[in-house]
């Protein structure tokens, strides 16, 4: 049997998954991690991509839009926003990136620090990003 940890993923709105996993791969703001058991302790923010869970039943799949992660004897996933991969469909997805877009022209337009425009940008390709690697259609919208 192999070794496994205690996972959560939660988002505002419900607890998407409580399992003992082998492996957890994360895209973090500072870029991809793979959490195993016995894991150093971290803490790390997320940025829009793809949660992949394995588990002892099989690999499951979530699409993240931020939160953080934090890794110790047990791994707990904060999620701004986190649907299972089978649930993000073609108007789903472009759903996020509309979202995402309105954020970025609201810091456009308001934030008096440049690197605030940037990280608002960074993270508008990001869930474009999510787009290609999960199969659907990208959408680019204008900056």
């Amino acid at each position: 049997m192999a070794e496994t940890m205690q996972f959560d993923l939660v988002s505002p709105e419900r607890r998407l998954m409580s399992a003992e996993v082998t492996s957890v791969r994360i895209p973090g703001a500072d870029g991809d991690l793979t959490a195993m058991p016995n894991h150093a302790p971290l803490i790390t923010t997320l940025r829009p991509g793809v949660l992949t869970v394995e588990t002892q039943k099989g690999v499951e799949e979530f699409v993240v839009t931020g939160g953080f992660a934090e890794i110790g004897e047990s791994l707990s996933v904060l999620a701004e926003k986190a649907l299972p991969r089978a649930d993000v469909d073609q108007a789903t997805y472009e759903a996020l990136v509309d979202e995402a877009h309105r954020v970025y022209q609201v810091t456009k337009d308001t934030a008096e620090d440049p690197g605030l425009v940037d990280d608002a940008v960074k993270l508008l390709q990001d869930m474009v990003a999510v787009g290609s690697h999960i199969g659907l259609d990208p959408k680019s919208p204008s900056l």
